[in-house]
């Protein structure tokens, strides 16, 4: 039986943040499911297609990922839910830093409630990585700022894109 984690987030955009969760993870797990949620926030800077696309331009154009080891889906449901149709009993959460861990800790307590079977794996990512933010990235690209430590290069081009 192959080990599967989802790991479920907005990523918009992927940063190095989101990457070294993903390196982390695999290798523990045979795959994982990059979950990208078109939940309920609506000021999205990047629709949930060009979302798909970027992170997968990323993870296997910029940086030559397995693609038999990651897949890249989008979901609209419980994450409990989508462990359930993928076969997972992993849900793969990153922390930055302390302030994270309350929230997180409440969501895979409440996750548990869902489905007493999943487990939630918190990863750090490397040191240099942890204050990256999907949000303080996009601040930086409207600002015009150099992106080249927080995120691959065809994100920066699509970051530049809206912000040109």
């Amino acid at each position: 039986m192959k080990n599967i984690a989802i790991y479920p987030g907005t990523f918009d955009p992927i940063t190095f943040g989101h990457i070294d969760v993903i390196r982390k993870a695999l290798k523990f797990v045979d795959k994982v499911v990059v979950g990208i949620s078109d939940g309920n926030q609506k000021n999205f800077l990047f629709s949930i297609d060009e979302r798909v696309r970027i992170v997968q331009k990323a993870i296997f154009k910029d940086l030559k990922f397995k693609k038999n080891k990651i897949k890249i889906i989008t979901f609209n449901s419980l994450t409990t839910d989508l462990c359930k149709k993928h076969k997972s009993n992993i849900i793969l959460r990153g922390l930055r830093a302390v302030s994270d861990f309350e929230y997180e800790f409440q969501l895979a307590g409440m996750n548990r409630k869902l489905n007493s079977k999943i487990e939630t794996i918190f990863l750090m990512s490397d040191l240099e990585n942890q204050i990256i933010s999907s949000r303080f990235v996009k601040e930086i690209a409207q600002h015009k700022g150099d992106l080249r430590k927080f995120t691959t290069k065809s994100t920066i081009k699509s970051l530049k894109n809206i912000y040109a």
